[in-house]
């Protein structure tokens, strides 16, 4: 198949989260299994310096937005067999210090730049030489592209144009903008209804690729079914309940390439399942490196996260100041909400011989993390799917997770089964339900021969990327037969 994809965020070349991770490793699975695959994205700054290789396109963009037209060029940068990345430069909206955000708050001017970048994937859809047939979009930045498609199929007579699909990543970020702005998108106002884009008087991107794309999928199968209720519906379960029948949940992989224990530049001390010694060895490393007592009999947690309140930090903290008086540490990475940023610095200036912080995000200090920890935090209020669990369990690091969307797809409690339990979960959403499953995981540490039971099961499950991948084919195959 010719499969051409779509993220406003892709790894190595820029990444806020987890999408950024799905979008470049399904793109090299699809091109491990034989597909011609090209994925779109934007050339953000940076990009150029760290990976000259790229190629110019002889496609120049001049797309409508709105009153003007807005100039664009395309670079290519061909990495594997099979695999083409389009990266669109626009200066003025893409050559920024982050990707979407200043100071904490949104760019004033983001409709701009991600209707340009939909219209942007629409055009190479129309006018690559090798013509996909289907347009896989990730999230509300892209969302637009289905409806963009579907418009230009019934006014153009574009006979040949692709199918689409739609992967929602996180249904809580939606891309709504004020109706003044719909007019960015050069699209005729019968589209801007309750059935299409139109979102209590806003226009919403993310609405328009649920309502407009030939099938929809989320990052695991629970978050599929949670995104059909009101509870997690984010205002679209209405709509998404009417598209149940086109919405498939497959869960997200992992690179394992990267994410190993035995060859990794990020790990100074390898292991395996057959000889542990090497994570005791990284974490005495971590907690000397972190200025944190250097003892490898005291059981060590971690999260790496955004501190927002849908990871459940909230909850967190409030376990935490209930639980450090025990014998335990706790390392934290991330970055987010002011407030949460304060009420982990001040944790650590109060246990500052139990706790370690540092905000911000740091790829190799992550892994380092990963491979140290005797047990990882993700209480979610919600998760689509989450990477860091799987992580972990690949590190033989026991997660303690909340039953939430991937987070209930990927990690087995011993109440579901002993044989090959691999974490510790909870259900209830409350500091005193997670405080409960740390002393469960302190009194498992007291347990060498459980431990090293959960920890061997985790490392032996299975969340590759060619399994993933051949799921997306199978979906393809369907959509395209439709």
């Amino acid at each position: 198949m010719r499969i051409l994809l779509a993220s406003s965020e892709v790894h190595p070349y820029s990444k806020t989260g987890g999408l950024a991770d799905m979008a470049g490793a399904l793109a090299k699975a699809l091109a491990r299994e034989g597909h011609h695959v090209g994925l779109v994205t934007p050339l953000y700054t940076g990009i150029r310096e760290r990976f000259p290789g790229l190629k110019h396109l002889d496609r120049k963009l001049s797309l409508p937005l709105g009153s003007r037209r807005v100039q664009g060029e395309v670079w290519t940068l061909d990495t594997m067999e099979g695999l083409t990345f389009y990266m669109i430069e626009q200066p003025d909206f893409y050559l920024r210090p982050s990707l979407y955000q200043k100071d904490g708050m949104d760019y004033s001017d983001n409709a701009e730049r991600f209707v340009f970048l939909s219209k942007a994937v629409v055009d190479l859809a129309r006018h690559l030489s090798w013509q996909p047939d289907l347009v896989h979009v990730h999230d509300w930045q892209v969302g637009l592209v289905p409806l963009f498609i579907q418009h230009e199929k019934r006014v153009t007579g574009w006979g040949n144009a692709p199918r689409t699909c739609l992967t929602i990543h996180n249904l809580s970020y939606q891309g709504v903008f004020p109706s003044a702005l719909y007019p960015l998108t050069n699209l005729p106002w019968d589209y801007f209804t309750p059935e299409g884009v139109e979102f209590y008087k806003q226009f919403n991107c993310l609405k328009a690729g649920i309502a407009y794309a030939n099938a929809i999928t989320t990052v695991s199968p629970r978050y599929a079914r949670e995104i059909t209720t009101e509870e997690f519906g984010c205002g679209l379960d209405g709509l998404l309940r009417s598209r149940q029948a086109s919405i498939t949940g497959i869960l997200n992989g992992v690179d394992y390439e990267e994410w190993n224990t035995t060859h990794n530049p990020y790990i100074r001390y390898p292991y395996s399942s057959e000889d542990f010694s090497g994570k005791t060895a990284n974490k005495l490393a971590l907690q000397k490196e972190l200025d944190l007592p250097v003892d490898g009999a005291i059981p060590l947690f971690g999260s790496i996260n955004r501190l927002v309140e849908q990871k459940g930090v909230d909850i967190q903290l409030g376990a935490l100041e209930e639980m450090l008086s025990g014998k335990l540490q706790f390392v934290l990475l991330g970055a987010g909400a002011t407030p949460f940023e304060r009420g982990y610095r001040n944790l650590a200036q109060r246990y500052p011989s139990k706790v370690a912080v540092r905000f911000g995000y740091d790829q190799a200090l992550a892994h380092r993390i990963e491979a140290a920890c005797d047990f990882f935090l993700m209480p979610s209020r919600f998760e689509p799917c989450g990477l860091n669990q799987m992580y972990s369990l690949r590190y033989g690091t026991i997660p303690i997770v909340r039953v939430t969307g991937g987070l209930d797809d990927t990690v087995t409690d011993v109440s579901e089964d002993p044989g090959t339990a691999d974490g510790i979960k909870f259900m209830e959403y409350s500091s005193r339900a997670l405080a409960k499953s740390i002393r469960k995981a302190l009194a498992l540490y007291a347990e060498p021969a459980v431990l090293e039971h959960y920890r061997l099961n985790g490392m032996a499950v299975d969340f590759s990327w060619d399994r993933t991948a051949q799921e997306y084919t199978r979906l393809y195959q369907r959509i395209l037969e439709t």
